[in-house]
Parts: structure tokens; sequence; C-alpha cells
């Protein structure tokens, strides 16, 4: 019998993003039992009878209930979805949300220590990488149970727009965008790939603008927030891609926010996840430019950490 044999899974925050994970969760049947818990219960109950009316039509069944935190106890991943987007303005920045989100996450924090929880964290909350530092402060987990989606989705974005330069699938575009899930990450050029050719010559031949891609995959986002007042879909298929590496222990490489001790920060570098979380940090053979893009990026996120501090 393998660790995850009754996958129990927690969300903590039922906005757009809390809601579209529940409902990729339910519809992927990626666990068995979904524990939904909002601050305003009402709104719990609410998106569990919308999934509950759901449930003929979806091909698998799980078990959906409006819960409190002692029914995380014995949840193996806890999604960390709460947020106040609703303060941000267009072209802003994640950190807004910070002085919001920060007595949320403590408050979470010491109710999921109250009740025993011991499994692994994900969260989306921005800024997130200041967000998952707090978590380690706060929760009785090790560092390596606690990650954020990080430059995940950014990664994501930096493969679209890659892949639309050159009429391609995402999928097939290698590389990363590194550092803060914020103003300072970057596109790890020297990473990027297409069926093992480095993207800078093709982009060289086709005249290409790295830059352009760069600020473009910055500002995804916001090209997003700035129309619907807020993002779901992609953040929550980051959401639940991640949680569902825990889930099959993939020991596949993921870009997202962890601890990473060459920086003595939470910082998005490729780990390996698997059933116990980050399971191993990987290191890339960055250039020197990236490096220092990428130690700029991390003295951002331990300034912003010290700001609130």
């Amino acid at each position: 019998m393998g660790k995850f044999d009754m996958r129990k899974v927690g969300i903590i925050g039922l906005g757009h993003v809390g809601a579209t994970v529940a409902l990729d969760i339910v519809q992927g049947g990626f666990a068995d039992e979904l524990v939904l818990i909002d601050k305003k219960s009402e709104v719990a109950k609410a998106e569990v009878y919308d999934l509950w009316d759901s449930l003929a039509l979806q091909p698998y069944h799980v078990k959906i209930y409006a819960g409190t935190y002692a029914d995380l106890k014995d949840a193996d991943i806890v999604l960390s979805t709460l947020g106040h987007i609703d303060l941000i303005k267009p072209g802003g920045d994640r950190f807004t949300e910070l002085r919001a989100n920060a007595p949320e996450v403590k408050s979470v924090s010491e109710k999921l220590n109250e009740c025993g929880f011991n499994g692994i964290l994900i969260a989306t909350t921005n800024p997130n990488d200041v967000i998952v530092d707090m978590y380690s402060k706060y929760l009785n987990l090790p560092k390596a149970h606690i990650l954020g989606t990080g430059t995940y989705l950014d990664t994501a974005r930096l493969k679209r727009q890659v892949a639309d330069c050159l009429n391609l699938d995402p999928r097939t575009i290698e590389g990363y965008a590194l550092g803060e899930h914020g103003n300072s990450q970057f596109a790890a050029w020297s990473t990027v790939r297409i069926g093992g050719q480095p993207f800078v010559e093709i982009a060289e031949k086709k005249g290409i603008s790295l830059d352009d891609i760069e600020e473009a995959t910055r500002q995804g986002g916001f090209a997003v927030f700035n129309t619907k007042g807020y993002t779901n879909v992609a953040i929550a298929a980051a959401t639940v891609g991640l949680m569902n590496l825990v889930f099959s222990d993939a020991k596949n490489v993921a870009i997202c926010s962890h601890y990473d001790a060459d920086f003595g920060s939470y910082i998005s570098t490729p780990a390996i996840i698997g059933k116990d979380g980050v399971e191993a940090v990987v290191k890339l053979p960055l250039s020197a430019d990236e490096m220092v893009k990428l130690q700029a990026s991390a003295n951002e996120i331990q300034d912003k950490i010290k700001q609130f501090s």
C-alpha cells in the first residue's frame, strides 16, 4: 500500500482560484476526499453544493464537503488559495496583497498547527515567495513540505510566448523563468531550447526580440487581470500540477518556490518533486549574467520580507 491510498486534499480560500482548483480536482478525479474551507463558511458551502450538483455529470466520484480545520488533521495536501486580488490595481504589483494576506496566513498556520496537520502545503497566495517564507516560519513542518507555485506559471507563460513566435505547441519548449514570482523574475535564456537547439540561436536568425518575450512573460498575469479583474485558469492548472507531482511521487523536475539554501531564501529554481515535497534542488549551469540576476531576485524577495517584518 502506498502513502496516498486515499488522497485527501484541503483547499483554504474559495475565491476565483480556489473554486477553479476545486473544479479541476473534481473533473480530473485527482482526490478521493476534498475539504473546502473559507473564512466565509457560506461561500464554502455554496461551492460544495455547486460541485455536488455536477457529480452526476463527472467521470469520477469525489467526496466533497465544507469542513473545518479539524478535518485537515489527516489531509495529505493543503492548498493555500486565499488572497485579496481586489486590492491590486491594473498594472500594479502582487506585493500589494501582502498586508491583507499576511495576517490570514498567520491565522491559517496557527489553526493547521492546532489540528496537527502533518502533510504538504502548496501555496498560490501572493506575493508567493514571501508568503511561503511566512508559512515556513509559522508551520510545524519541514521546509521541504512547504512550497509555492512561484514561477511554475511564469515558466508556462514563457513557453507560450516562445511557442507563439514559432507556431509550435508550448509543450515542445524547454526552459525556465527563474527567481521571484514578481517583477524581478527573468527568462533564463541559456535553458530555453526547442528540440535541443538553443532558442537564442533561433531568435537571432528570425529577428525575434528576447526582451519583448521576457517582458510579455513578466506581464502575462496582468494581461489577463487588467480585463477580467482576476486570473484563475492557468494558476489553478499550476497548483493542481504540483499537487499531482506529489501524489504520483513523480520525482519530476518542476520550477516552484521552495527554500534554496544557496540563496537562504524561498525562490523559484528547479526542484525534484515527489511524495515528500521538495526532495532535491537542481543546480542549473546558468551563465554568469543569469546568476547575477538570480541573486538579485533573491535579494529582492528578502528585502520585501524585511519590509514587512
